[in-house]
């Protein structure tokens, strides 16, 4: 069977692959993408075994902070990251959803101390499969379908 590339390779940078098809544009919008000045390609709808269909993102001479992951991980639990250097794979490793989100996504609820005052976001991630996260200062629960990112 021929493999042919259907995204470009890039020589140093990372690659964002294993994304749900439905959830490409939002890791896209959420790492703020339109707004770098450099080389970035967005596939979608890629034949996957492990998915059906799945989105890839190349984001050339760009690599990302634990803040930019664990946003990755929220909307797209099974995305892998890979880290090219002299197009050579360097490091691949898997997002996982973390125990904890700081400063990453605004509590559902606006009499929250977080959406009134300076405060930081802290929430407790209560459920993985479902994302339910606890605020760590109302103890009001956001679920997936209520994430807003700071």
């Amino acid at each position: 069977m021929k493999k042919e590339l259907v995204v470009s390779a890039i020589k140093n940078g990372t690659v964002i692959d294993h994304i749900p098809a439905d959830m490409l544009f939002q890791v896209a919008k959420i790492l703020d993408l339109t707004s770098r000045n450099t080389l970035v390609l967005l596939a979608n709808n890629l034949d996957s075994m492990k998915l059906g269909k799945k989105g890839i993102i190349k984001c050339q001479d760009l690599y990302f902070n634990q803040d930019e992951i664990n946003k990755i991980a929220l909307v797209a639990p099974s995305a892998t990251l890979i880290t090219i250097r002299d197009y050579e794979i360097k490091e691949k490793m898997n997002v996982g959803i973390p125990s904890y989100i700081e400063g990453t996504v605004k509590c559902y609820n606006p009499k929250c101390i977080t959406n009134v005052e300076k405060v930081t976001p802290r929430f407790d991630v209560i459920d993985k499969s479902e994302l339910k996260l606890q605020c760590r200062y109302c103890q009001k629960i956001t679920k997936k379908e209520t994430l807003t990112f700071l």
